[in-house]
């Protein structure tokens, strides 16, 4: 697999949190060919299912993004609009952004206001519209928008939008590439509506009741210029084994597990351990009467702004250690 060129077309697809659907077309296709099917549930979660008579195994990884949503059109031809999911008004100022339909924009600061002041409440999408009526026959009110930024390699690290969380759907896809025997009764779970309150993977897990999970999410890299080590890992330190984010406590045994397959394996791996931020996690954890839950975490510098960072080597290791769980004996 060309893991650059698959980024792109997973970062090529509209993909908001709600309207998750261009993207589990390119996914479907591609697991088709290493699961036994894949079917999608009224969540709009993609399921792909490899089937086994072992333990039920549940991996997670969202294929949503955050977004702006408009929710108003000025006289000007401008648009207002609202966050889908964790956006913050310093990272976009002038971001390009596109439409579901093609229209591109890009985001603007009112003049009147003093950057170091700023709200969201404060930016809007040009669009290039000349008045109202223009703005209002290219788009409309409910319409959103995505980052419009290119996807690109620099060294061995990448660059995109959207790491968070296209490059886990791309794990995801290596270690099913990779897997080789397994009797465990496997299911990778492309999630929507992570980035509003882990919403699919809740009913993904509730529908398939494993008994193990785990959540393979990017997770904030404390080696920034500067960094207030509000996170463990770093670029080049291998896949992080989450211990505790603000969604989830991973269960001692699904962190032992990990770092034993790691070590057995010679897979590169750090701890996870984060102050602020959750993944799908949260949900699959308390599902039911509880699921043994862990976390495999790609570090990732700039998180949720318009170009994000992670490194080749750290995919690799995380794609690895997916496909030592899946065929571990549990």
């Amino acid at each position: 697999m060309d893991l650059l060129k698959t980024l792109q077309s997973l970062n090529a697809c509209h993909g908001p949190a709600g309207d998750e659907s261009e993207v589990a077309d390119v996914l479907e296709k591609l697991a088709m060919p290493f699961v036994d099917e894949c079917h999608r549930d009224t969540m709009g979660n993609l399921i792909a299912h490899k089937k086994g008579s072992g333990s039920r195994v549940m991996f997670a990884a969202h294929m949503d993004s955050i977004g702006c949503i408009v929710t108003y059109i000025e006289n000007e031809g401008y648009l207002r609009f609202g966050k889908v999911g964790g956006l913050h008004a310093p990272d976009l100022i002038a971001t390009p952004v596109r439409f579901k339909n093609g229209v591109r924009g890009v985001i603007c600061l009112s003049e009147s206001v003093d950057p170091k002041d700023m709200t969201l409440d404060d930016l809007y999408i040009d669009i290039g519209a000349h008045d109202a009526d223009e703005a209002g026959a290219m788009v409309k009110i409910g319409d959103a928008a995505v980052y419009d930024t290119p996807t690109y390699a620099v060294g061995d690290r990448f660059v995109s939008p959207y790491m968070d969380n296209r490059i886990s759907c791309l794990v995801l896809l290596m270690a099913l590439e990779e897997l080789q025997n397994s009797d465990n009764d496997l299911y990778f779970v492309f999630t929507t509506q992570e980035e509003v309150g882990l919403r699919g993977s809740k009913t993904a897990a509730y529908t398939i009741d494993p008994d193990y999970g785990i959540a393979v999410d990017v997770t904030v890299s404390a080696d920034e210029l500067g960094s207030k080590h509000t996170g463990s890992s770093k670029l080049g330190g291998g896949a992080a084994i989450k211990v505790m984010d603000t969604s989830v406590i991973c269960h001692p045994q699904m962190v032992s597990k990990l770092e034993s397959l790691a070590k057995e394996r010679g897979i590169p791996a750090q701890i996870d351990v984060i102050k602020a931020g959750g993944t799908d996690a949260g949900s699959i954890h308390v599902s039911k009467m509880g699921v043994l839950t862990g976390g495999i975490s790609i570090p990732c510098r700039y998180t949720h702004s318009p170009q994000e960072m992670v490194d080749r080597g750290d995919v690799e290791a995380c794609a690895r250690l997916v496909a030592a769980f899946a065929e571990a004996s549990l």
